[in-house]
């Protein structure tokens, strides 16, 4: 069985589980806690160097990180349903909405780059809010203009790698404070991305340890 290293509130991690779920794929959930630093801890370094989340631990033992090649490699394990679009322009608008919220937004927003703001430059707990709430308005407002426009979804009348990523991070955003009101698009997309069973169960009040 796959071996996913995970920690229930990362929204890398959460969009993983998502798509295993989308797939049907069984996995075993590791749980690494990043607020008591195990992820820094050899158990999760020996399969990612980084010593980040998510991984996944694959039946001979291989290990796969950074959620978006974790993405395609599900993709090509278990091609049903489809992440990305067969189209090849379809296929590049998703990877485009996808990347906004993986390369630009969150690495500006983790939880590494939030205590480095406190650590380094003093920033209390309102200043890191504000730090968040500019990175993520500024990505939310270009992903907003990005979206189909046909709905429900980011892409359409599917579900694809642009919710797969969304959802998660429309999470994070509420926990921010974030008002969603000028992004009328992805709340619609959100929603109708979070009617379905493999979104709910990979919530994060879902997978919470107890």
């Amino acid at each position: 069985m796959l071996r996913l290293h995970d920690y229930w509130r990362s929204s890398a991690a959460y969009r993983v589980r998502i798509a295993l779920n989308l797939k049907g794929v069984a996995y075993e959930a590791i749980r690494i806690d990043l607020l008591g630093g195990a992820q820094g801890q050899a158990a999760n370094r020996s399969v990612n160097a980084q010593g980040l989340v998510p991984s996944l631990v694959l039946d001979d033992g291989t290990a796969l990180t950074q959620s978006l090649a974790i993405l395609g490699w599900l993709d090509d394990a278990y091609p049903e349903p489809l992440l990305w679009p067969r189209d090849p322009i379809a296929k590049a608008r998703a990877s485009a909405r996808a990347l906004v919220v993986v390369a630009d937004v969150h690495p500006l927003n983790n939880l590494r780059v939030l205590g480095r703001l406190e650590a380094q430059f003093g920033a209390d707990a309102d200043a890191k809010k504000g730090w968040y709430r500019h990175w993520v308005e500024l990505g939310l407002a270009a992903l907003e203009e990005m979206a189909d426009g046909a709905g429900p979804f980011l892409s359409g009348d599917a579900p694809d790698v642009s919710d797969v990523c969304l959802v998660p991070q429309l999470f994070n955003a509420r926990r921010f404070d974030v008002d969603l009101t000028p992004y009328p698009k992805l709340v619609a997309a959100d929603v109708a991305a979070n009617a379905l069973p493999a979104f709910q169960a990979a919530h994060p009040d879902r997978v919470r340890p107890d």
